[in-house]
């Protein structure tokens, strides 16, 4: 049977009340967030990492245009509906907020998670919202990443692919 994501995506002020409940029921939310333009193994096995660090996972998932922004002409590859209901369907991920910030910090400071994650490959670059999650006493890890699989490496694999 295919699980109902509609109800894991959520909007910004669902998610804030989630929290909330979570919080006064002392349960652990974690939070992480990203592009996820083409889901693989290496973004299954970080996601379920993370939600082994606590009671609930919330995915902030850049909208489009950020996405754009961030990576430039040719993404996403996917439009964030699909990569909603993707991120949606994998059991360890509990519910998925679409923000359109370039920048998730706002939503990580309305959101002051327990623990923040992110992949391994930013332990030599900042982790957006580290200061404001650790100065509300909760937690920032970074993820060790799976070797060789990226989004932007199956992008240079697939177009190398079809051009010949």
């Amino acid at each position: 049977m295919i699980p109902n994501t509609s109800v894991k995506s959520v909007s910004r002020d669902a998610l804030l009340a989630i929290r909330r409940e979570l919080k006064d029921a002392g349960q652990t939310f974690i939070f992480t967030n990203g592009c996820f333009d083409l889901l693989h193994r290496g973004h299954v096995e970080y996601l379920q990492q993370a939600r082994a660090l606590g009671d609930c996972l919330a995915v902030g998932l850049n909208d489009d245009k950020s996405v754009r922004t961030l990576k430039g002409p040719g993404h996403p590859i996917m439009p964030q509906q699909d990569r909603a209901a993707l991120l949606a369907a994998l059991e360890c991920v509990s519910h998925v907020c679409i923000f359109r910030e370039k920048s998730v910090e706002n939503l990580v400071g309305d959101l002051l998670p327990d623990i923040l994650v992110k992949g391994g490959d930013y332990v030599q670059k900042p982790i957006v919202g580290r200061e404001i999650v650790e100065a509300h006493g909760g937690q920032v890890r970074a993820l060790p990443l799976w070797r060789g699989l990226s989004s932007s490496e199956l992008v240079r694999r697939i177009r190398g692919l079809s051009d010949g």
